[in-house]
């Protein structure tokens, strides 16, 4: 286990969506086609890229998380140059961005265009 109240570089992303397709059309595409597509990237530094769904299937939430803010950076890059970029939003419609950790400032800057709100990291433990 790691140290209690250790400093940490982790960060988290979610990303809250309201779904404007079919919700049938949508969670394919979550599952068969975001999904896989993130995975085979092999980001050195992402450690996790998880859908989660309401009962109904009408609001969708991305949690993302990164060993540090070089990875969430590379995430950011690599989804702008894919098709996903503009296949997610004929989708959904995003609602919020919240990014946890202790972002640097290039990560701030872009996130801030998104509308992003920023919470650093402040005290817990890793195990």
């Amino acid at each position: 286990m790691g140290d209690l109240n250790a400093h940490s570089d982790r960060i988290y992303f979610m990303i809250q969506c309201s779904v404007k397709s079919d919700p049938d059309e949508f969670q394919k595409w979550a599952r068969d086609r975001a999904s896989k597509y993130v995975f085979d990237l092999k980001e050195e530094k992402s450690v996790s890229y998880e859908w989660h769904l309401s009962d109904d299937n009408t609001e969708a939430t991305l949690v993302e998380s990164f060993v540090d803010s070089d990875g969430a950076m590379q995430r950011l890059s690599n989804h702008a140059a894919s098709p996903l970029a503009a296949e997610v939003l004929e989708l959904v419609d995003i609602k919020g961005v919240l990014c946890l950790g202790n972002a640097k400032q290039d990560l701030i800057d872009t996130l801030t265009a998104w509308g992003a709100k920023f919470q650093r990291q402040f005290c817990g433990y890793h195990k």
